[in-house]
């Protein structure tokens, strides 16, 4: 069996909202609903949606009503108290991070899953080529990501958090966690709280947090969640658990062989509010070119 974990529990700051739960067609379906659409063509058996329990309902009268009729669904919560015994940081309003997320999943997943955001659009391809490598991997340390050019990843409104992969062919020897925005036709990026910007080819493959792993992950979350904790506390007040620097510890410590597949699908996000018309725009267009159906279901 292969689950497809949506990671839908953030709070969407930049957005002003929850963009997970925006209608972007007629049908007031969301991004994830063509995602799970996607992932159950491709050949993913089950849905494991992480999201925040007081949305609980929300979810369930939408989305999952649309889509158990499909594919089964699994909720697990993410919330701010699962954390090492003893510890408390009640003034910690924001989420975690996409490592707690999944480790707020570590007793359900099976053995081999991919993990995406509920608020970003890979397209058919990147699901199936996920897939793919997947049913056809052995091993427990071989894990895929989907590779998008950062020239097709970008936001005009604004500065966008990409994972940026240095490669020898296939294979990514680094994942670093970055800022990216466009500045006067150039790609400036920057590891995550360093302030060294640098120019990037506009061709550089990033992740879009779109993986294939196995349970060999949560051993390495579960291994770095006390340590994560341990940290001073005002610096956990801002800090987040990120699976893509999970990931990047892995490489490092030459636990597994990251391969990096160049995804021709387009990629489309919000990041933005202002990013949702163009976004709607494409699902209309899509539609007309008979990418997807009509009506999703």
């Amino acid at each position: 069996m292969m689950d497809l974990v949506v990671m839908a529990a953030g709070m969407g700051s930049r957005f002003g909202g929850l963009k997970q739960i925006e209608p972007i067609d007629g049908d007031n379906n969301f991004i994830l609903d063509y995602s799970i659409f996607d992932a159950v063509r491709a050949g993913f058996d089950r849905v494991v949606l992480i999201i925040k329990k007081e949305n609980y309902e929300y979810f369930n009268d939408t989305v999952g009503k649309r889509l158990s009729k499909i594919v089964p669904i699994k909720y697990v919560f993410q919330e701010m108290d699962i954390v090492p015994k003893g510890f408390s940081m009640p003034e910690r309003v924001k989420p975690w991070g996409t490592a707690h997320a999944l480790y707020c999943c570590k007793d359900v997943v099976a053995d081999k899953f991919a993990v995406i955001n509920a608020d970003d659009f890979y397209g058919y391809e990147s699901f199936k080529l996920i897939a793919d490598f997947l049913k056809s991997s052995n091993g427990d340390n071989q894990f895929i990501s989907a590779g998008f050019q950062v020239k097709n990843t970008l936001s005009d409104k604004g500065a966008v958090k990409r994972g940026i992969f240095t490669l020898n062919g296939e294979h990514a020897s680094e994942l670093v966690e970055s800022e990216v925005e466009l500045r006067d036709g150039k790609v400036m990026a920057t590891p995550l709280g360093q302030n060294s910007w640098r120019e990037i080819d506009k061709n550089t493959l990033v992740s879009m947090t779109m993986f294939g792993f196995t349970r060999k992950l949560m051993g390495r979350i579960v291994k770095d969640f006390d340590k994560f904790f341990a940290q001073p506390k005002d610096v956990l007040l801002k800090s987040e658990f990120l699976l893509p620097m999970e990931v990047d510890c892995m490489l490092q410590d030459r636990e597994i062989d990251l391969i990096v597949k160049t995804t021709c699908a387009k990629w489309y996000g919000i990041t933005y509010k202002e990013d949702l018309e163009n976004f709607k725009q494409a699902i209309i267009n899509m539609k007309q070119q008979g990418v997807y159906p009509s009506h999703l279901y």
